[in-house]
């Protein structure tokens, strides 16, 4: 076997000043190596494509499914995706995310998760799925032609912010531009700072980022919200924030930083700039579920739908993370998730065993 090599392990995050107001670029270290294609495949002939559990997505959800199922000796194969690591990898200092007193990057923090899942010879092939077979056990997938198979298949593909799509926004992510106020509000203590957006998440992230930021202001590019009223009212009732209807943001000034917002006004088109230090999008999730919703079933949302613990509708496919959850949307309620999920997938495994008498694989405690 192939000794893994983990591919987050050599990056980590310059941030110039140590916050996500000071510069951000990914940098690898100096003393590993990144092998291309993925750490235990490599090439385009994988280790092996058979599975006990098999695990799509490689954030904190689907990586902490990998180590649990892997200690139960279910030798899972977690299709990881050409980004590997989630959202967390746009992320700068972590400091909400048990065990790491002093904070950690995000980046690092995934290589660490990552490498504790290969420690247990989980096997990681770094490539997007493009479609998946669930209609009978094993359970299949196919990522860059190969197709992969699982006795119980855990999704763990997690959802991805919806951004304003600004050239300037994306280059001053991480460097003053935010999708998480959980995540990073308190790095803007006593500085000012925007929301973007108009529903009740932008309002609550709005009150939230108040216990930080010396103000608040809140855009909205249409003159309504789709908000609720009690969020609405307390909004307005709120001292800290401003409130701005009618307004786009037209692009994110700064270099190394963000300095300001050019903004529209979205009736007459006339611009104006505004001095402040942060900008926060809060214009909704879009969860990665494109290649389950014909097998799946989903919320209003497009979220997938958990029918018992993390059990989906088919028997042996387990939901775990952001992927189906759109109210904590947090590294550790994800990896819990993934615990669950993996725990579920063993049992479940361990059940069909017990009952059938057909020769199903059976997970070994």
């Amino acid at each position: 076997m192939t000794e893994p090599t983990n591919r987050l392990a050599g990056l980590k995050i310059d941030f110039g000043g140590g916050s996500p107001l000071g510069g951000i670029s990914l940098v690898q270290t100096p003393d590993v190596a990144l092998a291309a294609g993925g750490p235990a495949t490599g090439t385009d002939a994988p280790e092996r494509t058979e599975t006990k559990v098999l695990i799509i997505g490689s954030g904190p959800a689907g990586l902490t499914a990998a180590i649990y199922a892997a200690r139960a000796n279910l030798e899972p194969i977690v299709l990881a995706g050409s980004a590997p690591g989630g959202q967390l990898m746009l992320t700068s200092e972590v400091e909400n995310f048990p065990g790491f007193p002093d904070g950690i990057e995000g980046p690092e923090l995934m290589g660490r998760i990552r490498a504790q899942a290969e420690r247990f010879a989980t096997v990681f092939v770094d490539q997007d799925v493009d479609r998946v077979d669930l209609s009978a056990r094993p359970y299949r997938a196919w990522a860059r032609g190969i197709e992969y198979r699982g006795e119980t298949l855990i999704i763990a593909t997690g959802a991805s912010a919806i951004w304003l799509e600004l050239e300037s926004e994306q280059r001053l992510r991480g460097r003053g531009v935010s999708a998480c106020a959980t995540c990073d509000g308190f790095f803007f203590r006593d500085r000012e700072i925007a929301v973007v957006g108009g529903g009740d998440s932008a309002m609550e992230e709005a009150a939230y980022l108040t216990r930080f930021a010396s103000k608040v202001h809140l855009l909205h590019r249409r003159d309504g919200f789709r908000a609720s009223k009690i969020m609405i009212d307390r909004i307005y009732g709120n001292p800290k924030i401003q409130v701005h209807t009618n307004t786009e943001v037209a692009e994110v000034l700064g270099d190394a930083k963000v300095t300001g917002l050019r903004l529209r006004d979205a009736q007459d088109g006339s611009e104006r700039n505004l001095p402040l230090e942060g900008l926060f999008i809060a214009i909704g999730h879009r969860p990665n579920t494109g290649a389950f919703k014909t097998w799946l079933d989903t919320d209003e949302k497009g979220y997938l739908l958990p029918h018992e613990h993390t059990a989906s509708r088919i028997p042996g496919v387990f939901i775990a993370g952001d992927v189906a959850d759109h109210r904590y949307r947090q590294a550790v309620t994800a990896a819990g998730d993934g615990c669950r999920a993996a725990i579920d997938a063993e049992r479940w495994l361990e059940e069909t065993a017990a009952t059938s008498q057909t020769g199903g694989l059976a997970a070994t405690a």
